[in-house]
């Protein structure tokens, strides 16, 4: 094949790559229950292919770009990072895909739409290389993760921590905004990869508001609560999104800018203490969890705060191959306490007491990720985090010692968690079910299908970081002068894990709860974040009732009025008008009468009609939910963006 035609069908399967999943997402969606019966082979077909195209992709590195706003460009591109990434993402969705459809779940049209739209977001965002795609992305990506987490839209409680969780990141996101305003202001355009020459000033705030945003989808102190508030989201939806997507892409973005962070200098210093201190505190936080969900939120703001670490320290390999291993390892510990939810009716560690020695297979997998999470050798996370604190290391002796302190709290949380699923079930186990739903008692062959693959992950992945895998990952990233942990490094860091895993299991752990309710940070952002926006809503919904409402009311009663005066001049007016003309001979009364019935009349009651048809028709897109308003402005951009394919496509060739 020639180089030509290799290039062509890597352009051809990045389009597939997210405009697959985006419109069967669509289609799913729109079509709604109609799609039920054919919702879950649609989605793990399309899944399916969607793994075949990152694979594609991530071999060919193709790029394109075509016009999307003015002075700007939508570009998509595969380089080396994104060429590790884009695979991880699809695989890992698949996998949560068909756990999600042996699991079953209510209205499957609209959850698998969802998660396609959701995942198409994240490869846009994951392959971005100029900043109006990155915020188109961004956007929908936010959007869609407000609906997922409160896909059980009939339960306040859950929608109102989609919405806490939206308005959280959505503060973050402005930052975004700010950046490419500040890119377009000082000259450097809006490329990703130029944004590290613009002149100072710009710089430093493009290099701010990048930080708040990539911090708040991260789920970086201060915005970690986020995360605690999503776990009321669906089980595979916490498994994607707080695995290898949303939350992942916090991390990736500052990975894959970190030569801007290095060129401002304070932007990589803080980068690199808020993911070390959000790494031990969250750590501290996870290990004063007793609902399992909310200790592996907790723990995956403490894993993308090493990630954050990576990049804020420049070791672009080791933040890299954190993200991947860490990608596989919290997507199967989300969907093996997802099996044992649906299974048992509860997540609360107490009342999961031997639940591995009742599912062994589930306990097997659950005690790989566990491990995997301490940084017990040989195990993925083991290499990976001493990779990325071999970069902090050489920056600052401190930096690698509260580095070293958050990777010790993690073997404590993962050792506890392991430890209570595997001993002997309480006498009155049965008591502690069912207290949060339903369970079954019965966990399917399919639902166990993904937490193997996963678990491979969480075993085998630790090779990115070693030799000889490792010097291929840095060749990939262009990053071959990375630092690399020494052999006393990473036998100092596996029997620290070691130690730490047997003082838990040795003795009782003391709970801290001091940080059991997430530091605070909750109420904190409620009064800072979450109140201001909620009054200005608010007074904005009074301004709409007192002042817009109003006016159309009163052009309404207008109209009223204008339209009864009008009738009495038709029966007063026109009518002794046409009766004159008739007893003058001008008309027939006939055909006065046919004038005014057909003529006037017809025209009124026709544009009347018309103004009651559309009034119909522009009631109906106003429900009043939120996530509905979301998904048709994804339509429309989505039919905005097939428009300008099939436009530019011809020139482009």
């Amino acid at each position: 094949m020639s180089a030509a035609a290799v290039s062509a069908w890597g352009v051809t399967a990045l389009w597939i790559l997210f405009g697959l999943p985006a419109l069967a997402g669509i289609a799913l969606c729109v079509t709604g229950r109609r799609a039920n019966l054919v919702a879950v082979p649609v989605s793990l077909g399309t899944a399916g292919l969607t793994v075949a195209s990152a694979f594609v992709v991530a071999s060919v590195r193709p790029s394109v770009e075509v016009p999307f706003v003015a002075g700007a460009t939508f570009g998509l591109a595969v380089d080396g990072l994104s060429a590790l990434i884009v695979p991880t993402v699809a695989v890992i969705t698949l996998m949560v895909l068909v756990f999600a459809a042996a699991e079953g779940t209510e209205s499957p049209a609209r959850f698998h739409g969802l998660m396609l739209i959701f995942a198409a977001a994240v490869a846009v965002t994951a392959t971005a290389t100029t900043t109006p795609a990155l915020l188109f992305a961004w956007e929908i990506m936010g959007a869609i993760s407000y609906a997922l987490i409160g896909f059980r839209w009939r339960e306040d409680n859950r929608v109102g921590a989609g919405l806490t969780a939206f308005i959280t990141t959505r503060f973050g996101d402005l930052g975004l905004y700010l950046a490419a305003g500040a890119a377009v202001a000082g000259g450097a355009g809006l490329g990703l990869a130029d944004l590290a020459a613009a002149p100072s000033p710009w710089r430093h705030i493009i290099a701010a508001g990048i930080l708040m945003a990539a911090f708040g989808k991260a789920a970086q102190l201060p915005f970690s609560f986020w995360l605690s508030r999503a776990m009321e989201g669906p089980s595979p939806v916490s498994a994607l999104l707080h695995s290898a997507a949303m939350v992942a892409m916090g991390g990736y973005l500052l990975l894959r800018l970190a030569p801007l962070l290095e060129a401002t200098g304070w932007a990589a210093t803080t980068t690199a203490w808020v993911g070390a201190l959000t790494a031990l505190l969250l750590g501290a936080v996870a290990i004063a969890q007793q609902d399992l969900k909310q200790l592996l939120a907790a723990s995956t703001a403490a894993q993308l705060g090493f990630v954050v670490l990576a990049a804020g320290v420049g070791s672009v390999a080791g933040g890299t191959a954190h993200l991947i291993a860490h990608a596989s390892t919290k997507a199967l510990l989300f969907l093996a306490v997802g099996a044992w939810l649906a299974a048992l009716g509860t997540k609360q560690l107490p009342a999961l007491q031997g639940a591995a020695r009742r599912w062994p297979l589930i306990g097997v997998t659950f005690a790989v990720g566990t491990l995997s999470l301490a940084g017990i050798a040989p195990l993925a996370l083991w290499a990976t985090k001493d990779q990325l604190l071999a970069g902090a290391l050489e920056t600052s002796t401190v930096l690698y010692v509260v580095g070293l302190a958050a990777a010790a709290l993690a073997a404590a949380y993962a050792g506890k968690a392991l430890i209570i699923v595997w001993r002997h079930p309480l006498t009155n186990a049965e008591d502690e079910y069912d207290t949060e739903q339903r369970g079954t008692r019965h966990i399917g062959v399919w639902e166990r299908v993904p937490l193997i693959v996963l678990a491979a992950g969480a075993a085998l992945l630790g090779v990115l970081a070693l030799p000889p895998v490792g010097g291929w990952v840095r060749g990939v990233l262009g990053a071959e002068s990375d630092p690399r942990p020494g052999a006393l490094e990473l036998v100092g860091s596996a029997m620290l894990a070691l130690l730490v895993l047997g003082l838990v299991a040795w003795k009782r752990m003391p709970r801290p709860v001091w940080a059991a309710n997430w530091l605070g940070l909750e109420r904190m952002t409620r009064v800072v974040v979450v109140d201001p926006v909620l009054l200005v809503s608010q007074r904005l919904a009074r301004f709409d009732d007192a002042v817009l409402d109003r006016g159309i009311h009163t052009a309404a009663r207008t109209a009223v009025r204008g339209a009864s005066r009008l009738g009495w001049f038709d029966d007063h007016g026109l009518d002794a008008a046409v009766t004159a003309a008739a007893r003058g001979g001008i008309v027939t009364g006939s055909a006065a009468a046919r004038a005014d019935t057909d003529g006037v009349d017809a025209a009124v009651e026709a544009i009347a009609d018309t103004a009651r048809r559309f009034g119909v028709i522009a009631r109906r897109p106003q429900t009043g939910q939120l996530h509905q308003y979301y998904a048709q402005i994804t339509v429309a951009l989505t039919v905005a963006v097939i428009l300008l394919l099939v436009l530019l496509l011809p020139v482009m060739r």
